[in-house]
């Protein structure tokens, strides 16, 4: 009775190490193709029609909000800080780009609010040390968001 507990806490225990072996694997690699992803946006909206342009680096704003929040939840603040500096420089890009004639704009606008939720609930659970990038980068989301939906409710 005895080695069968042993044999059964054995294989628990190989069981448990393997999983966490195969999460951190995958946590890694989505990282990893997260970023490739990430850089190919880039690319795809810096050399898009200026009409094409809002909606695409709205995309690529709500990417990178997504993934500082994972590095902050990885412990990891100094990247998240230099991810939300970029949100921050693709943000402005929209509130400078944005034209009547750009397409899907209303898109554009629920991309933001919803970024800026996210970002909110971020900012709810960072350490004090993250809060300033934080709170200056939600700031400027929100200013993008009311100018889009502005011009959205303009056409």
């Amino acid at each position: 009775m005895f080695v069968k507990y042993e044999l059964r806490c054995a294989i628990t225990i190989v069981v448990i190490s393997t999983l966490s072996l195969i999460c951190a694997y995958a946590s890694a690699s989505t990282l990893d193709d997260s970023k490739t992803a990430l850089a190919a946006l880039q690319a795809k909206a810096d050399q898009a029609q200026p009409k094409d342009k809002c909606f695409l680096y709205a995309k690529l704003v709500s990417q990178m909000t997504d993934l500082a929040g994972h590095q902050l939840n990885s412990g990891d603040s100094g990247q998240a800080s230099e991810t939300l500096k970029l949100v921050q420089q693709y943000a402005e890009k929209i509130h400078m780009g944005v034209a009547d004639d750009s397409k899907k704009l209303k898109d554009a606008e629920l991309l933001m609010q919803r970024t800026s939720f996210r970002l909110q609930d971020i900012l709810s659970q960072a350490s004090y040390e993250d809060r300033q990038t934080l709170e200056a980068t939600l700031k400027q989301l929100n200013l993008v968001q009311a100018q889009l939906m502005t011009q959205v409710f303009k056409k």
